[in-house]
């Protein structure tokens, strides 16, 4: 397998087995201290510990959280994805009341990594203000 195909995997087995699943221990394999570039341009020191804590997070909030990878496209040391996200809002999530209803997310990610295949820096876009007026049309719905 080259070192594309084995970052693609890399990449398809933290999210069966750390959003999906919930083995919060394959974190550990999988990421090493990193830096993560938010979609407002700043950049975060992060570790296993941190997408433990969000994986967490998630999870309380959509019970059922789901990642579907649509595509990946890897060069080098990076790779891109396409994902769904997907799960029924069942608990507060941040300042959002839950509301029952499933949202849908669309994302990209890239992942760049070691020559050890650690994830070493993410850049993630997904849609959160799509999320905030999923729940808060439905919240409207509701009063």
């Amino acid at each position: 397998m080259s070192t594309e195909e084995e970052n693609k995997a890399i990449f398809r087995r933290y999210v069966e087995e750390v959003p999906n699943q919930g083995d919060l221990d394959v974190a550990d394999e999988i990421f090493g201290r990193y830096r993560a570039h938010q979609a407002d341009g700043s950049t975060l020191e992060r570790g296993p510990e941190d997408v433990k804590r969000l994986t967490q997070e998630y999870r309380s909030a959509f019970p059922d959280w789901h990642i579907s990878i649509e595509e990946q496209i890897a060069e080098g040391d990076k790779v891109v994805n396409r994902v769904t996200l997907r799960g029924n809002h069942r608990r507060q999530f941040r300042d959002m009341a839950p509301t029952g209803k499933e949202v849908e997310l669309k994302a990209v990610t890239i992942f760049r990594f070691s020559p050890e295949g650690k994830v070493v820096e993410t850049w993630d876009y997904f849609d959160q203000l799509r999320l905030m007026r999923q729940s808060i049309a439905q919240e409207l719905r509701l009063a």
